[in-house]
């Protein structure tokens, strides 16, 4: 039996502008400007500041008063609603229709790409060469399963069924073979390789034949290792290959840097810098006065924007005016609306950055004024957001991809949390400053006997750091160091 009834309950629910405040902490400097310009291209009722800088005050004068008299001239009789509103009365703002489901380079604006790729190069070599139809267009196919770094990962059986059955061409591992040894010759050495043996055979090769060296002794044995003992070359089992290649260590050792020399991924080298650059805009600054640290915003985005006047004027009228005037003038109101709920987003947003920093300036100071990293407190956000009164959520929003630059270099600003270590003496340090340790021990130790996890807990332990060996594992692998085996040097 269906019935009908009331409840009370209470019930947390974030408003739109809360929403937006939270979505626009995500964003560093760099995407922060970017999203304010997607505002003012969906807004017209928000207007950047910066556009006229550089205008004479007479003539900045002149063009706003051209632009409300065309305003007010639109508001006659044959005023069009059509070309001033949109389909919908109620305006939607942009960050509810924003999705993830693009790619980086229609995020920023681009559809093509505008440099020439590594596959378009490959396709161009292919051109140069004295092919049939037939071949071009199984070279070109060959070419399309090339990935970025220079690999063919797939079989050639594989291939030329697709070619088959997609292709509509009867073809084989015999025709495709001679074709991927012509792609194999092309730049940059080494591309269209099926693994990591054959990429280094290939630019040997040629590096032999470039340089004329075809009976030098290095090279011939830089040949055999890679023949008859990649396995060991890869383990770094030196005393092994000696005794394999009947040779001294000094020998080795000098073909050994031939092999090192060549690119393991040589399709990385036609990468577009451009799209592929991280640069880094830094959110905040430090400067060291006389007065000690202080901490400011990189720009303030809020102080450039402001409320059309034309469209404050249009949405404050309310008498005399026909139906298409009050559609218009409601239009108006709208927007204007949205844009100064935006406008004081991005103010609320500048506020709590602020906050945080001054929280974290305040909380590392010896770090901020020396540069010393091993200096650092250890910090949770926990510690921020007791510090700040803001929820750990939000603190972890402000410190997402956002960047801190210093006089001493910029860091990245998650990076300055870290966890407390104790010491042997019961002082509470930063994980970093072990980690920090870590890295000296192994830079500094013997390479043709690299000290292994063991060893380095011991180490550690001399030092007052008592750490567990699995501790030392994970620490290791965060640095991105291999194992001792594999830092082994002739």
């Amino acid at each position: 039996m269906l019935r009908q009834t009331l409840q009370q309950k209470q019930q947390l629910k974030l408003t739109p502008n809360q929403i937006l405040v939270q979505k626009l902490l995500l964003l560093p400097v760099a995407s922060m400007e970017q999203r304010i310009k997607e505002e003012i291209e969906n807004n017209p009722a928000l207007e950047d500041m910066t556009e006229r800088l550089d205008e004479p005050p007479e003539e900045k004068q002149e063009n706003e008063e051209e632009d409300f008299a065309n305003e007010k001239k639109d508001d006659g009789d044959d005023y069009d609603a059509e070309e001033f509103m949109e389909d919908n009365d109620e305006y939607v703002p942009a960050y509810k229709l924003s999705v993830n489901n693009y790619s980086e380079k229609e995020e920023r604006g681009s559809t093509l790409a505008d440099s020439f790729s590594f596959q378009d190069s490959l396709r161009f070599q292919l051109g140069l060469r004295d092919l049939s139809e037939r071949q071009e267009m199984l070279g070109e196919y060959i070419i399309g399963n090339i990935d970025d770094d220079g690999y063919l990962r797939r079989d050639l059986y594989s291939i030329s069924n697709d070619v088959t059955f997609q292709q509509n061409v009867l073809t084989d591992e015999k025709e495709l073979e001679p074709l991927l040894k012509i792609i194999q010759e092309f730049d940059p050495p080494g591309v269209g390789a099926r693994d990591l043996k054959e990429c280094l055979e290939i630019q040997l090769d040629r590096t032999e034949h470039e340089s004329g060296s075809t009976n030098n002794t290095i090279m011939q044995l830089a040949s055999l290792i890679l023949e008859k003992g990649f396995e060991e070359f890869t383990h770094k089992n030196y005393d092994k290959l000696k005794e394999l290649c009947k040779t001294d260590e000094e020998t080795l050792k000098a073909a050994i840097h031939e092999i090192v020399k060549l690119d393991p991924k040589p399709g990385q080298a036609y990468i577009d810098v451009a799209t592929n650059a991280n640069l880094v805009v830094p959110d905040f600054v430090i400067t060291n006065l006389g007065d000690g640290p202080e901490a400011a915003l990189n720009g303030s985005l809020s102080s450039n924007l402001r409320l059309s006047p034309i469209y404050i004027e249009l949405a404050e009228r309310k008498k005399g005016m026909d139906k298409m005037q009050r559609e218009a003038a409601t239009f108006a109101k709208t927007k204007t609306e949205a844009a100064n709920g935006f406008i004081n987003a991005i103010k609320q947003r500048e506020d709590t950055l602020q906050r945080v920093m001054k929280a974290i300036l305040d909380y590392q100071p010896d770090f901020f004024a020396e540069g010393d990293e091993n200096k650092l407190r250890p910090m949770l956000l926990k510690d921020i957001a007791k510090a700040t009164e803001l929820d750990i959520s939000t603190i972890s929003r402000v410190v997402s991809s956002k960047y801190v630059q210093t006089n001493f270099g910029t860091f990245l600003l998650k990076n300055l949390f870290s966890e407390s270590f104790q010491k042997e003496s019961g002082e509470e340090v930063s994980v970093n400053e072990v980690k920090n340790l870590l890295q000296e021990i192994i830079n500094t130790e013997n390479k043709k006997k690299p000290v292994n996890d063991d060893a380095l807990v011991t180490l550690l332990e001399q030092k007052g750091y008592n750490v567990a060996r699995r501790t030392v594992a994970k620490y290791r692998e965060q640095l991105g160091i291999p194992v001792a085996r594999m830092r082994k040097e002739l």
